[in-house]
């Protein structure tokens, strides 16, 4: 795993989506892990889809700066008669253009839940004050879900759009009984693409 900052960006100019200079940055630091060998680039937040395909377009190996770009093969897996849960970050941030950005053009079966509604995400994650503490964190993404399942029962599946979010797929999973979508795992799925492993036994 390489890690690579760009240097002057905030979570504040990822939220705004940055502008045009904001995005050649990126690519210049893309290209940068290009040069180096890595096989495959992701993001820290899901509101770099503003950066997508500006970037995508610009390397030549595989682009995933955002967990959204997964919600067009969530919406086919879960069946056009039930809907898909997005916990976010920020739900004001999260509309229609931004999963425009991943192809999606209908939204009616997404429904969204924003964190920052919630004290201790508020206070930690969007402020950066304090301390996280697990416990209080498991039990607001935890009432964020049931929530969300509660006002749209026909809910067939969870995806968290925060890259601090996956830490609780786990708790959600159980108090929903829902399949739970995240960041983390997503980059084991793209892992396991580029970085094909041999099989044993019988196929």
């Amino acid at each position: 795993i390489r890690y690579e900052t760009v240097p002057g960006a905030s979570g504040a100019d990822v939220l705004r989506g940055g502008g045009n200079a904001f995005a050649d940055q990126m690519v210049e630091h893309a290209r940068k892990l290009e040069a180096e060998g890595v096989r495959a680039i992701t993001g820290n937040c899901g509101f770099m889809v503003a950066f997508q395909d500006y970037v995508a377009d610009r390397v030549n190996i595989p682009v995933f700066l955002t967990s959204l770009v997964q919600i067009p093969m969530l919406l086919q897996m879960i069946g056009r008669n039930q809907k898909l849960g997005v916990l976010t970050a920020n739900s004001a941030s999260l509309g229609a253009t931004e999963f425009g950005k991943v192809g999606v053009a209908d939204t009616s079966r997404i429904c969204v839940q924003g964190m920052e509604v919630f004290p201790h995400f508020n206070d930690v994650v969007l402020k950066e004050l304090g301390t996280l503490d697990d416990e209080k964190m498991t039990a607001e993404v935890v009432q964020a879900a049931l929530d969300l399942q509660k006002a749209n029962p026909e809910l067939g599946a969870f995806m968290f759009e925060c890259s601090d979010l996956p830490p609780y797929s786990k708790a959600v999973h159980e108090a929903t009984g829902l399949p739970v979508f995240d960041w983390a795992n997503f980059i084991t799925y793209v892992y396991n693409a580029t970085v094909p492993h041999d099989y044993n036994g019988i196929v």
